[in-house]
């Protein structure tokens, strides 16, 4: 009732209880939240024991768990994944925040694809879904190197997009070479004790060996990339140095860096250097459409992380996930 007595219409709400609006609220935010999660919800699709079968020594000393997370990787897909058709249909404001463009797209099919002469491999995308940093573990006086899980900190643009080159044939196995294309992410990773490890994810100059002449499912290729410096010649540090401009020392400890005395500790400081790594990747096929000439399947990547221009000692990381790609 309405504060003069007048009799309230049917469509007023003035005396609905205000918890009972709160109810009404929260479960309408839970069922959207529960659509949204079934949207990216796990599905099983077969049993892919076989995918870490030819992984090289670099992963060797991967933990049980880190092995077993490679693996769920190659047994679920992403329930109602998008198709590369279904998402070229869709326009910049469907896509945007919605997190698609950092996702890499769903392959469907089990069909077999046989590269001819001049073959190109297209809009590959290579999407991470874990991250790993080896560390030096003491455990009873003894110390051990072990890969430790770690979370991603940096926001969705580390997905590699759009990388393409070229295919050959040579006695019967194919060989990839990467050419061009958005080829590396700086990406950071945290780990359990809050230490922010950064890296740069790349696969530039990559040369991917396979062990046959034709893409089908369990098709296996890998090989070595490079890996560039995290920061570049024009990165100024915090005291103004640089690789290309910036200070030769720092200004304010002229008296340690005399050249006599102190140097040395501070050399690598001073000394910036624009070092290149060297990574390794494993890929395994796991679904071909040979209608849309479509591959997908799991990868696995160690490479070295930053150096900090040549000051630090670079930590291993290891990268899981999903890939995509087209052949042309």
């Amino acid at each position: 009732v309405l504060p003069n007595s007048t009799p309230c219409p049917q469509h007023c709400n003035y005396n609905l209880p205000t918890n009972t609006t709160k109810m009404k609220f929260t479960a309408a935010a839970t069922v959207a939240f529960a659509a949204s999660a079934n949207a990216f919800a796990p599905a099983t699709t077969g049993n892919r024991a076989t995918q870490l079968n030819a992984m090289k020594d670099d992963f060797a000393k991967v933990g049980a768990a880190a092995l077993a997370g490679a693996a769920i990787f190659g047994a679920t897909m992403p329930a109602q994944a998008i198709t590369k058709s279904e998402l070229n249909q869709l326009s910049y404001l469907q896509v945007k925040g919605t997190g698609l463009a950092n996702r890499c797209s769903e392959v469907i099919g089990e069909d077999t694809i046989t590269p001819k002469g001049g073959s190109r491999l297209v809009d590959l995308c290579i999407e991470p879904k874990a991250w790993a940093v080896e560390e030096e573990i003491g455990k009873g006086g003894k110390t051990e190197k072990k890969f430790v899980n770690s979370k991603v900190m940096t926001r969705q643009t580390y997905t590699l997009e759009g990388i393409e080159g070229s295919i050959k044939t040579d006695g019967g196995v194919i060989t990839f070479v990467e050419e061009e294309g958005i080829d590396y992410a700086a990406t950071t990773v945290q780990l359990p004790g809050g230490e922010r490890v950064p890296f740069l994810f790349t696969v530039k100059e990559l040369v991917a060996k396979g062990n046959g002449g034709a893409f089908k499912p369990g098709f296996q290729m890998g090989g070595d990339f490079s890996v560039p410096s995290y920061r570049t010649g024009l990165f100024l540090d915090p005291k103004g140095r640089g690789g290309t401009t910036g200070y030769d020392m720092a200004v304010a400890l002229p008296g340690l860096q005399s050249g006599e005395e102190g140097d040395a500790e501070l050399f690598k400081e001073n000394n910036k250097t624009f070092d290149v790594g060297q990574g390794r990747i494993e890929m395994e096929v796991n679904k071909v459409n040979a209608e849309e000439s479509e591959i997908g399947g799991v990868f696995v990547a160690s490479q070295p992380g930053d150096t900090d221009m040549g000051s630090k000692v670079p930590k291993k990381i290891l990268t899981k996930g999903i890939f995509y790609a087209k052949i042309q």
